[in-house]
């Protein structure tokens, strides 16, 4: 059943205790019993919002996806530095990868300069952290399996000589 709760909340977080209870046939004091438990228990760890980019003050924040190549601590792998990386307030995700780099982290700054401050005075001084490589975020195509934009067809400026 909580699995069930799970998949439902993802799709949608606003759900009610008892729009979920009707969903499962279950009654609503046991769907939000079963909620409580596992925000209690850490399943759950919160809600969000997946917010449009012309949404008041989207505007005025900078994106940028960052791969991390790190030295492995010899006793903790790379959760000593993934760790360490995931208390600054800049840094929204953080996971560790497969491939060339070890550590994929999102930022999140009001200009380039303060995304590139944090790389090069925080990111970079960290004991361990090897190398950095940055992109920034131009658009939204898809988030959270929600697609951002409209169906409506963009068509290029046509040029005439």
């Amino acid at each position: 059943m909580k699995d069930k709760i799970i998949s439902l909340l993802r799709a949608n977080a606003k759900l009610s205790a008892q729009e979920i209870a009707d969903k499962l046939n279950i009654s609503a004091a046991d769907a939000a019993g079963l909620i409580t438990g596992m925000e209690k228990d850490g399943v759950i760890r919160g809600y969000t919002a997946i917010v449009s980019d012309e949404a008041p003050g989207s505007e005025t924040r900078v994106k940028a996806l960052i791969e991390v190549k790190v030295t492995p601590n010899r006793d903790g792998g790379f959760d000593r530095v993934a760790r360490r990386i995931a208390k600054f307030p800049e840094v929204t995700d953080l996971c560790l990868l497969s491939g060339s780099y070890d550590l994929l982290l999102t930022v999140e700054g009001n200009s380039l300069q303060q995304v590139a401050n944090f790389v090069s005075a925080k990111l970079a001084t960290i004991d361990g952290v090897i190398s950095t490589s940055t992109g920034f975020q131009l658009k939204r195509y898809k988030e959270s399996g929600i697609i951002m934009q409209s169906d409506e067809e963009y068509e290029r400026l046509k040029i005439c000589f």
